[in-house]
């Protein structure tokens, strides 16, 4: 058996596309972020990340566009969470070998 054999070229190309977009340092420190913080908020968010708040902004609507993560409005705050699990377990294994 090939070693290529057991993932469907559709679930290559939706893996690629994700870790693609999740590549980026930015956005892989905002997914760090959001999976460690309870409720963060994009105020929240481009203060612990140290960046212009259009510059969160745009890479929170990239996560967004590719249905990586949801936002929801509480009170005055918009609220983010990660919704896509092949992209959470990542961030998890991510967020558990910082802590070894």
């Amino acid at each position: 058996m090939n070693s290529l054999d057991c993932c469907s070229d559709e679930r290559i190309e939706e893996c690629s596309q994700k870790l693609k977009v999740c590549g980026h340092p930015i956005r892989l420190k905002l997914l760090c972020l959001i999976a460690r913080e309870e409720d963060p908020c994009v105020s929240e968010l481009w203060t612990c990340l140290n960046q212009p708040q259009p510059v969160v902004s745009q890479h929170l609507a990239v996560l967004k566009e590719k249905g990586i993560v949801q936002s929801h409005v509480q009170g005055n705050k918009r609220i983010y969470r990660i919704v896509d699990p092949f992209v959470e377990k990542i961030i998890r294994s991510l967020m558990t070998k910082e802590s070894e």
